[in-house]
Order: structure tokens, then C-alpha cells, then sequence
């Protein structure tokens, strides 16, 4: 089985993707960490790399054509990122998305960073804004829309533990089997 947990930065999807593949028995493969190590290797910050990524759209197709190669290529993988449910397409059997308030998710950021929370707000509502210009124009997804994921999560007053609760739960009764209801991606131009 195939799901993916997507968010923005600071909704606690990398936690949660951890928790769920650990509970599974799964793999977990986060984009997040692809995406740093590119900027690390590049000796930039995450922020200037997605700058640069505005200008330079094979570091989001490179990215994104690894995680549809995973989707396509493995079983039992928990696969995280913020188009993870999206790249994954039809592979994909269980979607979640998790958010939280820009105020909940800067205050996240700044505690795992070291950086102030200010900074982090800046940052993120920059990275957020950045990312979404980018999705749409080279794929055309709208990342404001939910109605692929089968489990959409705020998380704002949830533990880590409750969150994987949530899933771990709502996935226990989910029919994977069933493509009734089941959202298609259809819309999504996978130009690599």
C-alpha cells in the first residue's frame, strides 16, 4: 500500500509521516529531506533554494519525478511531501493532508530551526506563496484543493500521537480496495 501525507511546511507532516511508517512497518520517504539535501549540496538555504527554483524549474521536476518514480516503483511506502498525494496519482492508495495555522506552523518552524518566530512567519508564508505560483504553473494543481485527499487533518491542537491516532484509525477503515469516491488527478500535467 501506498499513502502519501502532505502539508505545508510546519503542519507536522514529517512527524506524522515518521509515526505512520514506523506503526506500519512501511518505508518513509520524505521529499522534505530530498529537497535539503539539495539545497545543503547547493550551499543555500531551503528559502533560496526555492527562490532559485523560480527560476530554475528542473529542481522541482527533478524532485517531483523521484517521487513519482517511488510511487510507481515500491509497495508499503509512507511517502511525504507537500505533493506527495498529488504526484503520486493513481498509485496512491490512502491521501492525508494535515495543516495548521500560519501562526501554529511559524511557532513549529522557529522551535525546530532556532530562529526567531517572526523569521519563521516571513519564511514560510514566502516558501508557501513561491511553491503554489510554481505548482500551478507547471502542473496546474491548485494546492488549496483538498478533494483528492481522503483525510484532510488540522493539527493545530493535536499531539503527534493524536495526529497518528487519526490516521492510523480513519486508515483501519478505509476501503483501499474501492475506487468508488475515490478523487482522480487527472488534471495534473506530469511534465518532467
Amino acid at each position: 500500500m501506498l499513502v502519501t501525507i502532505s502539508g505545508p511546511a510546519g503542519s507536522g507532516k514529517s512527524t506524522a509521516a515518521a509515526s505512520l511508517a514506523e506503526a506500519l512497518g512501511y518505508e518513509h520517504v520524505s521529499g522534505g529531506d530530498i529537497f535539503r539535501e539539495l539545497a545543503a549540496e547547493r550551499g543555500l538555504t531551503p528559502l533560496e533554494l526555492n527562490k532559485l527554483a523560480e527560476e530554475d524549474d528542473q529542481i522541482d521536476r527533478d524532485l517531483d519525478r523521484r517521487q513519482r518514480e517511488i510511487a510507481e516503483e515500491r509497495d508499503d511506502v509512507v511517502l511525504e511531501s507537500r505533493l506527495a498525494g498529488w504526484m503520486a496519482g493513481e498509485h496512491a492508495d490512502f491521501r492525508v493532508w494535515l495543516d495548521a495555522p500560519l501562526s501554529i506552523r511559524a511557532e513549529r518552524i522557529a522551535d525546530r530551526e532556532d530562529k526567531s518566530v517572526e523569521l519563521a512567519r516571513k519564511e514560510t508564508k514566502e516558501r508557501g506563496d513561491s511553491e503554489a505560483l510554481r505548482y500551478r504553473e507547471y502542473y496546474n494543481i491548485d494546492i488549496d484543493e483538498l478533494g483528492i485527499y481522503d483525510l484532510a487533518l488540522n493539527t493545530a491542537r493535536l499531539s503527534p500521537e493524536g495526529v497518528l491516532n487519526v490516521v492510523l484509525t480513519t486508515l483501519e477503515s478505509y476501503d483501499v480496495e474501492s475506487d468508488e469516491g475515490k478523487a482522480p488527478v487527472d488534471n495534473v500535467r506530469y511534465e518532467f
